[in-house]
């Protein structure tokens, strides 16, 4: 005779603890503006087949394309299947293609085009009916900043932003708008997209992307220091003597002209990139992983973090000449297509910041990033302070430098400690060592590219991956005094490609007795 039923028995697969099947999105479309650029093709449609190869996509999954060319659905299909074949990172399979093609759409029109919208309403209304996706659909605006305005207002007018409907079970549908860097060029400019952004859609409602933060490395970084008792005592100005924060790129600039020229390295990395790495390092331990939390101590460090004076001491700019790189020669950023020869755009800048907590009060962290320098390297490098060596004379230590926690973002993600080791002999002789950890190496699956996790947090609503309106403006208001500065100053200094920067970048660190991390 069968036993009483429990009433409080739950599938473990529906239990949102049970980590044996990952989340996955619900009925939901995504549409693309500006998808026939660089990003779409090597980024996003890759990730979207990534994430669909993974079973992470729910089976009426839409994607549907919007731009100015002539194609029908299976030619924009076609142009997908191109970028999944070159780009995709996991195996392609048919019949996962097969499944993905069935929700591809493509509309036709320009940004300021109420004819294309209105196409573009019927077409998600259609695949409601068709594909199941419920009403439910991300914006995403791979398109030059001052086109948010036109596309902003076209989907607010033709009812797009936000629905008006709601389900059989009484749920209304979601819209989400997702927005590429940059957001804005200054602390004025970015308040005002911010609220032009917000008179549309709602904050919560809005995911700024930075591609570094979907990196598992640098999720790794809250893992690392809080759930290891290990590097907790020691993560202060008691024992850390300075942070070194570096991106750098090998590569030149040549094509990229009308991008880049007029913004500059520290607009296009150090305001994001650099800035959210240094929250990550600094703030203190959330409540919870809840995406409020991490926003709160973010926001509580930038708040917190300002600029060493004087400027002209404690800043550097550069600008690459001639030289050799991986065997060639090239040539400097003035002789590149499409730039002013006058152009006065950095490819190097270095700033000095403090964050005035007491936790790292005293401690500097600089921050530096460069265009073809050494080597392509993204790293996070916290130097700790020299030990007394009361024991041991200055022969036996000469070859001894700091001890340092380096955790590389990029390439060769992983985990370096490097600390002194006695060298094997009869003398006492103690010299650097490194101790690695490397996520290729200790870990059997391999890191989903970060525009995956990003797409599909978009797509299960999980903002905490992405900064919000008070960390855009925050980091700008710590930038525009040195963006101020240099206008008034002068040319950036020129170094050679190749190197890691111009003179004035060591002589900075010259200055306190310190140099920098060659990586």
């Amino acid at each position: 005779m069968a036993g009483p039923k429990n009433p409080t028995w739950q599938n473990p697969l529906r239990d949102e603890r049970d980590k044996r099947v990952p989340r996955i999105a619900g009925p939901c479309s995504m549409v693309i503006f500006g998808v026939t650029g660089d990003l779409s093709r090597k980024k996003l449609m890759p990730a979207i087949y990534d994430l669909a190869n993974r079973g992470l996509l729910p089976p009426g999954f839409a994607l549907v394309g919007f731009a100015r060319r002539d194609y029908a659905d299976e030619d924009f299909a076609q142009v997908v299947l191109n970028a999944v074949k070159a780009h995709a990172r996991t195996p392609f399979r048919q019949e996962v293609w097969d499944h993905l093609a069935e929700g591809i759409r493509f509309v036709q029109g320009s940004f300021d085009d109420d004819k294309a919208f209105a196409t573009l309403a019927e077409t998600l209304a259609a695949l409601d009916t068709e594909r199941g996706t419920g009403g439910n659909h991300a914006f995403y605006l791979s398109i030059p900043p001052n086109m948010f305005p036109v596309v902003l207002n076209q989907l607010s007018e033709h009812g797009l932003a936000q629905p008006d409907n709601t389900d059989a079970a009484g749920r209304k549908p979601w819209r989400r708008v997702v927005i590429e860097k940059p957001f804005g060029h200054d602390l004025e400019s970015a308040q005002e997209l911010n609220a032009l952004v917000n008179g549309v859609f709602p904050e919560e409602t809005v995911f700024r992307i930075d591609h570094y933060l979907g990196k598992e490395t640098v999720q790794n970084i809250l893992a690392l220091r809080f759930a290891n008792q290990l590097y907790d005592p020691i993560w202060n100005a008691n024992y850390v003597d300075h942070v070194q924060i570096t991106m750098a790129e090998d590569i030149g600039l040549g094509g990229r002209a009308g991008y880049y020229d007029g913004i500059g390295a520290a607009r296009d990395v150090i305001q994001n990139h650099l800035l959210q790495l240094l929250a990550l390092t600094a703030m203190e331990e959330p409540i919870s992983f809840q995406p409020k939390q991490l926003q709160a101590e973010k926001i509580k460090v930038l708040s917190a973090t300002k600029l060493v004076e004087p400027l002209d001491e404690t800043t550097a700019r550069g600008q690459y000449a001639d030289g050799w790189q991986g065997g060639e020669q090239v040539v400097g950023l003035l002789n590149e297509e499409g730039f002013d020869p006058e152009s006065r755009t950095e490819t190097y800048a270095a700033i000095t910041l403090e964050v005035d907590t007491r936790r790292w009060a005293g401690v500097p962290f600089y921050l530096r990033t460069g265009k073809r320098l050494g080597r392509r390297v993204t790293e996070i490098a916290v130097m700790f302070k020299r030990a007394p060596h009361l024991p041991f004379d200055q022969t036996m230590t000469e070859d001894l430098g700091q001890n340092a926690l380096v955790i590389r973002v990029q390439p060769d993600e992983g985990i370096t400690t490097r600390f002194g080791s006695k060298v094997p002999g009869s003398s006492m002789e103690v010299r650097d060592v490194n101790m690695d950890f490397s996520y290729g190496e200790a870990f059997t699956e391999s890191s989903p590219e970060a525009y995956e996790r990003l797409i599909l947090d978009v797509l299960l609503g999980v903002p905490s991956l992405f900064p919000v309106n008070a960390e855009v403006e925050l980091s700008w208001g710590i930038l525009d005094p040195v963006l101020e500065h240099w206008a008034t100053e002068g040319k950036p200094e020129p170094y050679e490609a190749g190197t890691w920067g111009p003179s004035s970048a060591d002589e900075m660190l010259a200055r306190t007795g310190r140099e920098w991390r060659r990586p």
